[in-house]
Parts: structure tokens; sequence; C-alpha cells
């Protein structure tokens, strides 16, 4: 089920009663008109299409997975951020849509945040200081330390303060 049709379903007001009323324990027609206070002739009706919909069972249970399935499957593909799935499980642990949430204490995962990071510097271009601050901005406000660690750990250089991403293999 999809997210428009669990909406349309819930959408008629007699029909998001009845299924509040099956959600909260009602188990039989005269239950759920008690609880509703609609007629008898209406409830009947939103239950019919409430089954028909899946969101209802043939007994009145409520198919509460629904909402869930709706939800995934109306969520994009995760694109991983890089093939290995190590590397990707920790990058997806500290970047959402595109930006670094907070910096890894455990130094072998910064390490893998900072070979990511750097991916955004061409190899042998020499960057002047405010523009690797603006490119270091996208992932986190404080680039100061993202510039620092990147000299640190030797992805980049710094010579009067022009920075280069060394050639050679790819990291």
């Amino acid at each position: 089920m999809n997210a428009d049709l669990l909406c349309g379903l819930l959408a008629e007001p007699s029909r998001l009663r009845t299924y509040s009323a099956v959600v909260l324990g009602a188990t039989t027609p005269d239950q759920i008109s008690s609880a509703t206070g609609l007629p008898a002739a209406t409830v009947v009706k939103a239950l019919q299409r409430l089954t028909k919909g899946g969101l209802i069972t043939a007994d009145l249970q409520a198919n509460e997975s629904a909402f869930k399935d709706a939800v995934r499957s109306a969520r994009p593909e995760r694109e991983p951020l890089d093939p290995d799935p190590d590397r990707d499980a920790v990058l997806k642990s500290f970047i959402r849509d595109g930006r670094l949430t907070h910096f890894p204490t455990v130094p072998a995962k910064f390490q893998i945040i900072l070979e990511y990071v750097v991916t955004s510097f061409a190899p042998g271009h020499p960057y002047p200081e405010p523009e690797v601050n603006t490119i270091l901005n996208h992932y986190h406000p404080d680039h100061a330390t993202l510039r620092r660690q990147l000299v640190d750990a030797g992805l980049l250089t710094r010579t009067n303060s022009t920075y280069t991403r060394p050639t050679g293999p790819a990291t």
C-alpha cells in the first residue's frame, strides 16, 4: 500500500473514525457504531472500504503495519556513500543529507570521514584558504577543525595558505 492510498482511505471522516475504533479495540460493527456515534449503515460501508483497502482484516483487526509499509515504499533507496559496506556504515552514521552531524571520536572512523570529505578537492589543484573553508562549510560549520585534520592526516598539503590534495592513488 502506498501513502496516497492510505491517506485516501482515511481522508473520509467516517472511515477514519471507524478505523480508530477498531485500533482502540472495537471488534463488532455495533461496538464501532457505539464508540464513534456513526449510524450502523455508515459503519458497515466504512468497514467494507477499509477491508477492501487492506487497513482492516475480515475479522475486524487493524492492519497497523500498513503505515510502516507505506512509508517504506515511498522512501527512496539510499545511495551508498562508499562501495565498501563497512566504510559506508561509518559514513551513514555521521553524514546526513551531505552534512557531517558530528565529529567521530574514534580515530579510524574520523579517518574514513576525512577520506570522504577530501574527495571534494581535485588532486593537484591549488585552493586558496577561503575556497577550502567554503567547501568544508558544506560539510560542517567548524571548517577550521576539518581543514586542520585533513592536513594532519596528509590528505591536503598547505603551503602559504594554499591547500592542495596530493596526486597519486585515489583516496
